[in-house]
């Protein structure tokens, strides 16, 4: 891992990674969903329809072909709950490199498999041990460049493009509500968006199972936190990632909590109003602008994955909250 911090991306090196990814991804849609509400205007950035049913293959590819030959030379690894771990294992194969991801076993099945099929190797870590090599308080000794999927600065540009594309297809975009994980999609796209539309409003949602970034917010410091397993896998942890935390601090305008009730009926409205399959982490953002009073007007939630277990998905169908 690197010992400089992350910085703000600028516009140029936003740009950039759109372009470098243009070849290889499709522009994901921005669509208008009628939810009856009478103040909020509410539009799904919907990254369930990339390669991968997830935003990260944008930062895993975009941080790949920032590199040179040389530095993968030796293949490459990241640390993952799932998704970059997917996602890193798609941009990998297109480049033809080695790829192997640090996982939990408990991670969702489908995000397991989808990174064995497309040929990269699964190593699987205790939760204690992923959360160590995520704040970099540790690595693994490897020979393979290790990708940090929160603090690398080619990952925090290539999640701006999905800022960038949200105020070209809507330039009076009021409010953003970001799923924070780690935080490097919340910090990205609003690196984007407030570059291009300053009075606009980016928020990190959080479930209320493990909040870190309330809890910092409320402290006016990073906080260790007790959290509840839950089902929703790739948002919340105990703490936050200290090097890219000072940046997503300058950058959100808060957070907002939801509970598992409020996203698993977020999931049922993505399916029964669009049709539309979300994780839990996915739909978290629908479920804030549903409950909170801070999302107002042209609301813009970044519906992050789909990469659901199909038992757990048939669950939150029939109405129950999957269990952890």
């Amino acid at each position: 891992m690197s010992s400089t911090l992350p910085r703000r991306p600028t516009l140029e090196e936003i740009g950039a990674a759109r372009d470098r990814l243009a070849a290889s991804l499709p522009r994901t849609p921005l669509l208008r969903v009628d939810l009856g509400g009478t103040d909020q205007r509410i539009f799904l950035k919907l990254e369930t329809l990339s390669p991968i049913g997830a935003f990260k293959i944008r930062p895993a590819l975009n941080a790949l072909l920032s590199r040179d030959a040389d530095a993968l030379r030796h293949g490459v690894a990241t640390i993952s709950s799932g998704n970059m771990a997917y996602g890193m294992a798609w941009a990998a194969r297109a480049l033809g490199v080695p790829m192997a991801a640090y996982m939990y076993a408990d991670a969702p099945q489908t995000k397991i498999d989808g990174v064995r099929r497309l040929g990269g190797e699964v190593r699987f870590i205790s939760h204690e041990t992923w959360w160590r090599y995520i704040t970099g308080i540790e690595r693994p000794d490897i020979a393979e460049l290790l990708i940090n999927p929160v603090t690398d600065q080619a990952v925090l540009a290539g999640n701006g493009t999905i800022g960038l594309e949200i105020v070209e297809d809507l330039p009076e975009v009021d409010c953003v509500l970001t799923p924070y994980g780690g935080g490097s999609m919340t910090t990205g796209v609003a690196s984007a968006v407030k570059a291009l539309r300053r009075d606009a409003k980016v928020f990190a949602v959080e479930d209320e199972n493990a909040a870190p970034v309330t809890a910092a917010l409320a402290a006016g410091r990073i906080v260790d936190i007790k959290t509840q397993p839950s089902f929703i896998k790739s948002i919340g942890g105990p703490s936050l990632v200290p090097e890219l935390w000072p940046l997503a601090n300058q950058l959100i305008d808060g957070a907002i909590t939801v509970s598992l009730q409020q996203v698993t009926e977020a999931m049922r409205l993505l399916f029964s109003k669009a049709k539309l399959v979300a994780e839990g982490a996915g739909a978290a953002s629908l479920a804030a602008a549903l409950c909170s009073e801070q999302a107002t007007g042209n609301i813009v939630c970044v519906i992050s994955g789909g990469n659901i277990d199909a038992g757990a998905y048939a669950q939150v169908l029939a109405g129950e909250v999957p269990p952890a």
